[in-house]
């Protein structure tokens, strides 16, 4: 058993991916970044590019919020999407990672590597190589996506029977 296996966990998971240096494209990591240190409950975890390396990285959450940037999924560019049930295969999500979010945590929930899962995609647009700026429509989807995952976390912790406390 790895050293990972053997730390103790919080309950919840935010994973956040996309990659910063790809503009639009690392809106997930700075939506995550949002929540590091801000609640003790629940863990913020850097999903890289995504792919199936987010499979281990569920792994002991009884619930887990992703959070991506999308191409092709909303009407405008910082259109936000919460997803509660595995996105569709049709959707084209993901578009710059190996395989899609929605394979990804169906696999995950058949092997029981997880529970709950939410997912939460920003619209990208264009996205820009080797750049970090984010349009203004990203910032505020960014915020958006924010909100909406203070909700969700609230739901659960409800669910739970806890209350929920925030910075």
């Amino acid at each position: 058993m790895g050293k990972k296996n053997t730390m103790q966990k919080n309950r919840i998971g935010i994973i956040g991916c996309g990659n910063p240096l790809m503009g639009n494209d690392g809106a997930g990591i700075l939506v995550m970044q949002r929540f590091e240190g801000r609640y003790p409950a629940v863990d913020c975890i850097d999903g890289g590019t995504g792919g199936l390396g987010l499979i281990p990285l569920m792994e002991a959450y009884e619930k887990v919020v992703i959070v991506d940037a999308m191409v092709g999924v909303g009407d405008r560019i910082g259109e936000v999407l919460t997803l509660e049930a595995p996105p569709s295969p049709d959707l084209p999500l993901c578009a710059l990672h190996d395989i899609g979010i929605g394979e990804v945590v169906t696999i995950a929930r058949e092997l029981g590597y997880v529970g709950e899962v939410v997912t939460v995609g920003i619209e990208a647009g264009e996205i820009r190589a080797f750049s970090r700026m984010v349009d203004p429509a990203i910032e505020e989807g960014i915020r958006v996506a924010e909100r909406e995952i203070e909700g969700i976390l609230r739901r659960w912790t409800r669910e739970a029977g806890g209350v929920f406390t925030g910075t």
